[in-house]
This record gives structure tokens, C-alpha cells and sequence, in this order.
């Protein structure tokens, strides 16, 4: 079924063919429906030497339209800041003692903010949280003083983007029950955001190819034509 399935979504697919985004997510929604709420994600291949630590790219953006999904926030604070978080919508406010628990294979959260008083301690889950992308970084947000700005942050859906060790970024932009114009505006906010963190020893352009994906679907080449300059114009 599975199979049928995906054989069906890729007939409607010219793999020659490189769509406008809104196309592209039209096709999404043409395809045979699986049993769940898809992700949609978009692919970012960047034209990046991944030898050189000053090529980087990474950031973070705020989409419009959030992911659709609900987060997790885990929130080190202490004192005042404990009561300030848990108003402002923390799943959890954790002190020093949550460290071990989390060293012994806790967890059940999706974002972790600390405040900077706690950082020394929280840095001893680098090993842990490190290769999972949770550790808490001040250029993301989520390292602050102010819990009640940066929990809102997270909850309206700001995330963090960064290129992997083959100079790609994937990106979810929301899921398949958006209407076409949230993900069109999602998916134009991951771009730009992307665009504008090019790093300055980067010469031509940063993108070189783009691609959108359901879950379950195969993906769909996007078009590049004036991609870089509309962006970074807007």
C-alpha cells in the first residue's frame, strides 16, 4: 500500500520540471493522503565548503505560521524566574538537580532555555544534548535573562536552522493540513532567513538546489530563477 502509494504520488511529479513553491505545494496536496498529518520539510542544498568553520550557516527565524507543531519547553531558572516561566507557559522549570535526570536518558522536551546563571551548569549536557541540536545557545534565543520573551519566542514559532555536514538544511515549514498560502509564506520566511545568513567568504550564490517533501512524498525539484535576490530584497 505504501508503495502504491508513493508510486502514485511521484506520477504527478516531472522530475525534469523545477516548480514555484506554491505549485510545488499544490502537488504536495494532490497526492494520496497517508493516515497521519504529514510534515512538510523543505531541503536546502548550499553551495558551502563544509572544510572551512568560517562557511557555517546557521540562524534562526521566526515562521509566520509556526510548524504545527507543539513544543516542549524545558526551562533552567532559579528564583524569581521559576514562577515567570511556568506563567508564560513552561512544560517544565528545572534547577541543577534536573542534570543528572537528563544524563540518565530524560528526555521528554523538544527546546531547553536557560538563563545565563546556569549555563556552567547546564553545559555539562553538551555529550547528551549536543548531537541532538538541544543545547541552549545565545545567537538562538535561548539562552536569556528574559524566560518570558524567549518562551514566547519558541512558542510562536521560532526555530533554529543549521547546515549539516554535507552543507544541507532541512526544514520543516509546517504540515500538510496548512492551507497553500501558510506554507508558501513559511517556507518564503526559512528562505530568506537562510539567505541572509550567508557567510561573508561565500562567493555567487548560496543556494544550489532546493527541493519540498511531504513525509511520505517523494520530492519536488523547486525553482531557483532569481531566487537569491527576490529574497534578500523583500
Amino acid at each position: 500500500m505504501l508503495k502504491k502509494r508513493y508510486v502514485a504520488a511521484a506520477k504527478l511529479v516531472n522530475e525534469d520540471q523545477q516548480y514555484p513553491l506554491l505549485k510545488a505545494v499544490e502537488l504536495l496536496k494532490q497526492m494520496p493522503p497517508a493516515k497521519f498529518n504529514e510534515s512538510v520539510e523543505l531541503s536546502v542544498a548550499l553551495n558551502i565548503d563544509v572544510k572551512k568553520n568560517e562557511q557555517l550557516v546557521r540562524g534562526t527565524v521566526t515562521l509566520p505560521h509556526g510548524t504545527g507543531k507543539v513544543r516542549k519547553v524545558l526551562v533552567f531558572c532559579k528564583g524569581e524566574k521559576e514562577l515567570q516561566a511556568k506563567k508564560a507557559g513552561a512544560d517544565y522549570v528545572a534547577g541543577p538537580d534536573t542534570i543528572q535526570k537528563i544524563l540518565d536518558g530524560w528526555i521528554d522536551f523538544d527546546v531547553i532555555i536557560a538563563t545565563p546563571d546556569l549555563m556552567r551548569e547546564v553545559s555539562k549536557l553538551g555529550r547528551v544534548l549536543g548531537p541532538k541540536g538541544l543545547m541552549p545557545n545565545p545567537k538562538a534565543g535561548t539562552v536569556s535573562d528574559d524566560v518570558v520573551k524567549a518562551l514566547e519566542d519558541v512558542k510562536k514559532g521560532k526555530v533554529e536552522f543549521k547546515m549539516d555536514k554535507l552543507a544541507g538544511i532541512h526544514f520543516v515549514i509546517g504540515k500538510l493540513s496548512f492551507t497553500p498560502q501558510q506554507l508558501v509564506e513559511n517556507g518564503e520566511a526559512a528562505l530568506q532567513a537562510i539567505v541572509r545568513a550567508k557567510p561573508a567568504t561565500v562567493k555567487g550564490k548560496l543556494v544550489r538546489a532546493l527541493s519540498l517533501s511531504s513525509t511520505m512524498s517523494p520530492g519536488i525539484r523547486l525553482s531557483m530563477e532569481n531566487l537569491e535576490t527576490e529574497l534578500v530584497e523583500a
